[in-house]
């Protein structure tokens, strides 16, 4: 691998140095091309339960270290382009980009993805939104008018994405305070998590009705153990109810756990204790392991799997139970049993195959 040295870069005439960040950018879009095309296969053929990752999203993060987004966006577009491989010419020759892709997605059909698609050609972000709003328009958005506290509230509630209306910038706002100047309220679109400090911690999100009020009537409730009646401590403590409620739902979690009771191995009942033994021996975590040894970081979508499977005298022992993620509970039904019919997705189409391979040329 040539390693990038600004002191080589330096040397370069200025004509030189145009040129040769013209080729690295052609470069660079001919091998997100074929990243994205050989992405798509891979997807296929989930290959990545076999890495030890539940998602090709995990996949992307944590073996090919892309970030969050850049992983969401590379995941999209592979997925977008198995159906519509002409995605990939386009990608390859610059024409389009992944972000052009991903806002084109929802949009995008047999019958009009040639033409959509040519019509976001070097387009930019807000292009490609003004053409999805003149094929789909929408509602004209409510003007909402708030008067901004002059202190500090003592209930913190979640907070909003906040802009100032343009009738204000304008000067024709409704009339209020002039301290309290108009502002359109928008909902955040999915919930947000900022670390603020070491073990601090910011938390945006949509509330309803229900979920505005519970908190309040929380923090009267709980004034002789809180009183300060700080939300965080409020929502730490309903938490920690509601995890302890669903750890006992799920894995029977006790403080004082009974004697097992005489149980018959082969049921495919998983008794209380087997449950519990083997929730903490795999620390509430996807047990499953990779060739190369690296482990699913799942803790979602947890299920309880039998290592021997039952229909092959398995047995309901903490020996033969572990805990996989529903993605790799499948995967390993299918090493044993094979895949379920009608259960494959589409073969990828032969156009996808073809640029592929003329890529890596």
């Amino acid at each position: 691998m040539n390693t990038v040295s600004f002191a080589e870069i330096m040397k370069l005439s200025d004509r030189e140095l145009l040129a040769r960040v013209q080729v690295l950018a052609d470069r660079e879009r001919e091998a997100t091309a074929a990243l994205i095309a050989h992405v798509a296969v891979m997807d296929e053929r989930r290959l990545y339960l076999g890495e030890g990752c539940s998602s090709l999203f995990t996949y992307c993060v944590r073996v090919l270290h892309f970030s969050e987004s850049g992983a969401y966006r590379r995941v999209e577009a592979a997925r977008v382009a198995r159906r519509f491989p002409v995605i990939l010419e386009l990608l390859s020759a610059g024409r389009i980009n992944l972000t052009t892709i991903r806002l084109l997605a929802p949009e995008l059909t047999p019958a009009n993805h040639r033409h959509l698609l040519e019509a976001a050609t070097h387009k930019s972000r807000l292009e490609v939104e003004e053409l999805i709003a003149r094929r789909r328009p929408q509602l004209p958005v409510a003007s909402i008018v708030r008067q901004l506290p002059t202190h500090a509230a003592s209930l913190v509630v979640p907070a909003l994405n906040v802009t100032q209306a343009p009738e204000a910038a304008a000067g024709t706002a409704p009339a209020v305070p002039e301290a309290s100047p108009a502002l359109v309220i928008k909902p955040p679109a999915r919930p947000i998590v900022v670390p603020l400090s070491p073990k601090r911690y910011k938390t945006q999100f949509t509330a309803s009705d229900e979920t505005h009020d519970l908190p309040r009537r929380a923090q009267d409730l709980l004034r002789h153990q809180i009183p300060s009646g700080d939300v965080g401590d409020v929502v730490a403590k309903a938490l920690r109810l509601l995890v302890k409620h669903l750890e006992q739902e799920k894995i029977a979690a006790t403080d004082h756990p009974r004697g097992r009771r005489g149980s018959d191995p082969r049921s495919r009942h998983i008794p209380a204790e087997i449950r519990r033994k083997v929730w903490q021996r795999d620390g509430g975590q996807c047990a499953f392991v990779a060739h190369n040894g690296r482990r699913c970081t799942e803790r979602a979508f947890l299920e309880f799997h039998h290592v021997v499977p039952y229909a092959a005298g398995g047995e309901a022992t903490a020996d033969d139970i572990e805990l996989l993620c529903r993605a790799h509970n499948s995967y390993e039904a299918e090493i044993d049993f094979g895949a379920p019919r009608g259960n494959k997705e589409e073969p990828v189409t032969v156009g996808l195959s073809e640029l592929v391979s003329a890529n890596l040329r």
